[in-house]
């Protein structure tokens, strides 16, 4: 599943859908999609999601089969995207969104 941001402030942004649903509940959001934020609500969850990054920044956040993370510090060798990365595209759309005053809605 593909899950894709939208706003009038931002380019569209689709992401993966689990990926998509972690950032979400980050925000304080229930994580159901299809959904929505309105303009007033959408500080508030700009707010948890960057708190949330800067406490776990370098915290893998890629789809994996079977729902398992890699950790980078077990010493394997492998690429992850951590979480900042995986949302900074989303934190840039909500400060579009919130400075122009707009909705945010995904489906």
């Amino acid at each position: 599943m593909l899950v894709t941001f939208r706003t009038k402030a931002y380019a569209n942004i689709t992401m993966f859908g689990d990926v998509a649903v972690a950032l979400l509940k980050l925000m304080g959001h229930s994580g159901a999609v299809p959904g929505a934020l309105m303009p007033e609500d959408i500080p508030a969850a700009l707010s948890r999601l960057k708190a949330a990054v800067e406490e776990h920044a370098q915290e893998p956040l890629d789809p994996a089969p079977g729902g398992t993370q890699p950790n980078p510090q077990d010493g394997k060798e492998g690429q992850y995207v951590s979480l900042a990365h995986r949302a900074l595209p989303l934190i840039e759309l909500l400060t579009a969104a919130a400075a122009d005053g707009e909705y945010v809605m995904w489906d």
